[in-house]
């Protein structure tokens, strides 16, 4: 169900939780029996994540399981004196998570290709599905980028640094070498998209879909590539 250790280690106590309650949900009856928080996180259940990351896994585990307790969706077994569990009906009726179900939305957005910085910014927060977050920060990078790049001071922002950023002939991040109307579209391309993806959510609620999340966050990372060359 989560194959990538880093992607577990990404999620929070709560999403985890869901990933392990669904797990829990599919064992027989006689795996259910012997349910314990202990045998949960013994060496069997992390043995194929690579060795390095098999504290960390099992910690994070730990906490899951703590969080399912406090919610009440796992409990001890009568008379085992606390040593053995079972999925209460709350649990039960609980199948389906949010955290997988954001964890497999991922799948939607190419780590690979992210520019370094978005990987890291953004990566856990999508993960989570927090997409309208994603997104801002995304662009807030670029325009963290931007504004260093340029030298400009941090009261200029926005749409108006972008403009002045990539000013046809004098802008500090213009390709002078290329014709005036490329420099011109790149001007337009990074206003705008800091106009229509970073305000937006800067100001309001912004619903969006994890596609439509993918696409922006693509388009930031690529024009945050852009800026890497025009600042080296």
């Amino acid at each position: 169900m989560l194959p990538d250790p880093a992607n577990l280690l990404a999620l929070e106590p709560e999403e985890l939780a869901g990933v392990v309650l669904e797990h829990l949900n599919t064992l027989s009856e006689r795996d259910l029996e012997q349910l314990s928080r202990f045998n949960f996180v013994s060496s069997s259940t992390i043995q194929k994540y690579p060795a390095e990351y098999h504290e960390r896994i099992t910690e994070a585990l730990m906490e899951a399981w703590v969080w399912l307790e406090r919610e009440g969706l796992v409990a001890p077994r009568p008379r085992s004196l606390g040593e053995s569990f079972f999925v209460t009906r709350r649990g039960k009726r609980l199948k389906n998570t949010t955290g997988l179900e954001a964890y497999r939305k991922a799948n939607l957005l190419p780590k690979a290709l992210l520019h370094p910085v978005i990987a890291q910014k953004v990566w856990a927060t999508f993960l989570r599905g927090d997409y309208d977050t994603a997104v801002f920060q995304a662009f807030k990078e670029v325009e963290v980028a931007v504004r260093q790049a340029g030298r400009f001071g941090p009261e200029e922002l926005g749409v108006k640094l972008m403009r002045k950023a990539f000013a046809v002939t004098n802008g500090p991040l213009t390709d002078r070498s290329q014709p005036e109307g490329e420099q011109e579209a790149l001007l337009h391309l990074f206003s705008g998209a800091i106009g229509s993806y970073k305000n937006p959510s800067s100001h309001r609620n912004v619903s969006i879909e994890p596609e439509e999340a993918v696409e922006m966050i693509m388009l930031a990372s690529h024009l945050l590539r852009i800026v890497d060359t025009r600042a080296s």
